[in-house]
């Protein structure tokens, strides 16, 4: 088992930034690629960002390249999305994720989920 708390979201304007964090405890972290996924109000959850155990290869959707960063600290057991210039469609909640591969990645752990709200 793999317990995730994320944390980082709240209000933002148009073109702010964020940064969520997502803490593991439980079985080996490093073991994990982690990820991060979002959904909006009426809308399915869909995939933003993953970065494979040792952080050597990431992936992002489109919408958020060149925006958003994902990072993690294998000693700190913790995985970072960094969010830069915000846009209303980014309004969603975050939900941080713990599986395997990251194209795509499967996820077999969550989080409970932090709100973003960006307004224009």
């Amino acid at each position: 088992q793999v317990q995730l708390v994320d944390t980082g979201g709240g209000l933002v304007q148009a073109g702010g930034s964020l940064r969520l964090s997502c803490a593991a405890s439980g079985r080996t972290f490093s073991g994990f690629s982690m990820g991060w996924f979002r959904q909006a109000p009426g809308k399915e959850r869909e995939f933003v960002a993953a970065i494979t155990w040792n952080g050597g290869r990431t992936n992002y959707r489109d919408s958020v390249k060149g925006r958003f960063t994902i990072s993690r600290d294998n000693i700190k057991r913790t995985v970072y999305l960094q969010m830069n210039n915000l846009k209303p469609e980014d309004t969603a909640v975050y939900y941080c994720a713990a599986g395997r591969s990251i194209a795509p990645m499967t996820a077999n752990y969550w989080g409970q989920g932090t709100h973003v709200t960006v307004s224009s």
